[in-house]
């Protein structure tokens, strides 16, 4: 086989697979992070795939979620030199008006799962927002299932302790319908 053929091959294994990665990651990246942050994140991330392509597993969503997960963490990590560099800067020349940061989360859950660990606030968006399994979250996070499962049910714990902490919940729990008096 050609070199030219090879390209071709490699190309288009890359377009067959990158319509099932797309939109769930752009969504899992668009949980995470503002639209901007996002599509980076989304571009590196299918960069790493087309690099790693050979090493790419049956199943490539969980194992693509992780590769996002961590082009997030280096946009964030990059997001904050840049915010020290703007404070250095605006101690010399404070700007006119300064701008506040992202609004917190207005809902229940979203105070929630912000009063959480940020790593068991992750497992449950893998697992509540992404629909992965333990198995699946275990390939993400680059642990064994047994310990995404375990975390998993911990985190759980925790989120249900913080919403009842939180105030009376509604929904199926709190219902009488179906009960006899």
């Amino acid at each position: 086989m050609s070199v030219e053929d090879e390209a071709a091959e490699r190309r288009a294994r890359f377009e067959d697979l990158v319509p099932g990665l797309l939109e769930p990651l752009r969504r899992f990246l668009a949980r995470r992070t503002d639209p901007a942050t996002a599509e980076d994140a989304l571009a590196d991330t299918l960069l790493v795939c087309w690099r790693r392509l050979e090493d790419l597993p049956e199943d490539p969503l969980p194992w693509a979620y992780g590769v996002a997960r961590n082009c997030l963490a280096n946009a964030e990590r990059s997001a904050r030199r840049q915010q020290r560099v703007a404070a250095k800067i605006s101690a010399v020349d404070p700007p006119a008006a300064a701008t506040d940061g992202p609004e917190p989360p207005d809902t229940t859950v979203g105070e929630a799962l912000s009063a959480l660990r940020p790593n068991d606030a992750e497992l449950l968006r893998l697992w509540a927002w992404e629909q992965l399994s333990p198995a699946e979250i275990a390939t993400v996070l680059d642990i064994t299932a047994n310990a995404a499962s375990i975390r998993l049910h911990r985190a759980r714990g925790k989120l249900k302790d913080q919403l009842r902490k939180m105030g009376p919940v509604s929904g199926h729990e709190e219902s009488r319908e179906g009960r006899r008096p």
